[in-house]
C-alpha cells in the first residue's frame, strides 16, 4: 500500500494521512495553488496551511477545484501564535473557514506557545484561553482534531493542567540532527498518546548533503530526501515535506522500503543541527 493511503489513528480514532504537504513559504496565488493541485494529483490527502502563511484562499481553490470529496481531504490550519485570547480564537478560526471555504477544519493547532517575535514569553494565560475555546469548537465538531505547535514539554504539562483537555497533535521541528534535543518530548507525547508531527523534515533542504544521509541513500538506492522522511515516520512521527516540483512531490511519496534499525541508529547519533550550516 502506498503511504499516502496509510493513516494514524489520533486518540480519539479520527484519522490522519501519515505524511502530508506542507504549504509553508509557497506565496498566495498561482504558486500554492498549482503546488496543492499538483500534491492532491500525486495522491496527497493531507494539506498543512495556516492563517500566518497567507496562502489559505488559494490553498482552498485548489482542494475545491480537485473534484475530490472533501471528506477525502485531511486539512490543516492554525491560528496565529499572537493569538491568546478566548474570543479572537473564534474570530481567527472562523476567518480561515471563509478563507479556505470550507465547513469544518480536521486538524486546528495554536501555532506556537509565544508570538514569533516574542519567542519564549509567558503566554500560558492566552495559550489556555485559546484552547478552551478551540475544545468548544472541537465539541461542537467544526474542528475533528485540535492541537498546537512549537509546544515543548512544559508548554505541554501546563496547558493540560489549566484545561483538562490533552492535545491530539503536537507538530514540532523534528529530523535528522536534532534527535537529542527532542527525545524528551517525543516521550511525553507518546506517553500521552499526543502524535507529533514533523514539520521541515528536510530542512527546506539543507539535510540533504548530510553525510550519513547521503551514504544511506547510496545504500538503499534512495534519494537523501526519502531518507529523511523515512527517517521521521520510522520514529512514530508525521512528516510534512513541502515541494513545488511535481516529480520530487512522487519521489517524496515514494516510501516503500525500512531503514535497518542499526542504520537508524546512525542517524539518531547525528547530533549536528542542519539549521546551523
Amino acid at each position: 500500500m502506498s503511504i499516502l493511503k496509510e493513516k494514524f489513528k489520533l486518540i480519539n480514532d479520527y484519522e490522519i494521512p501519515k505524511i502530508g504537504f506542507g504549504t509553508w513559504q509557497i506565496p498566495d496565488g498561482v504558486e500554492a495553488y498549482q503546488a496543492v493541485s499538483d500534491a492532491l494529483k500525486v495522491g496527497y490527502r493531507h494539506i498543512d496551511t495556516a492563517f500566518v502563511y497567507k496562502n489559505e484562499e488559494s490553498v482552498g481553490k485548489a482542494i475545491k477545484d480537485s473534484d475530490i470529496d472533501r471528506k477525502d481531504i485531511f486539512i490543516t490550519s492554525k491560528l496565529p501564535s499572537r493569538i491568546k485570547s478566548y474570543h479572537e480564537t473564534e474570530e481567527y478560526f472562523n476567518m480561515t473557514l471563509e478563507n479556505l471555504d470550507i465547513k469544518y477544519i480536521d486538524l486546528y493547532l495554536i501555532h506556537a506557545p509565544w508570538p514569533w517575535n516574542e519567542i519564549g514569553k509567558d503566554c500560558r494565560i492566552g495559550n489556555a484561553e485559546a484552547w478552551k475555546k478551540m475544545i468548544e469548537l472541537y465539541n461542537k465538531k467544526k474542528i475533528k482534531a485540535i492541537g498546537v505547535s512549537n509546544f515543548n514539554v512544559d508548554d505541554l504539562k501546563d496547558l493540560i493542567k489549566r484545561t483538562g483537555f490533552v492535545p491530539h497533535v503536537n507538530q514540532i521541528p523534528f529530523f535528522v540532527g536534532i534527535y537529542d534535543k527532542q527525545k524528551d518530548l517525543l516521550k511525553f507525547c507518546e506517553k500521552n498518546n499526543i502524535l507529533v508531527q514533523a514539520y521541515s523534515p528536510l530542512v527546506i533542504g539543507k539535510a540533504l548533503k548530510t553525510q550519513e544521509v547521503v551514504d544511506l541513500s547510496n545504500k538503499y538506492s534512495k534519494t537523501p530526501a526519502q531518507i529523511l522522511i523515512q527517517y521521521c515516520l520510522q520514529n512514530n512521527t508525521l512528516p510534512l515535506p513541502k515541494t513545488l516540483n511535481f516529480s520530487r512531490m512522487k519521489e517524496n511519496s515514494s516510501l516503500d522500503f525500512r531503514i535497518s534499525d542499526e542504520d537508524m541508529m546512525i542517524l539518531k547519533k547525528i547530533n549536528h543541527d542542519p539549521r546551523r550550516s
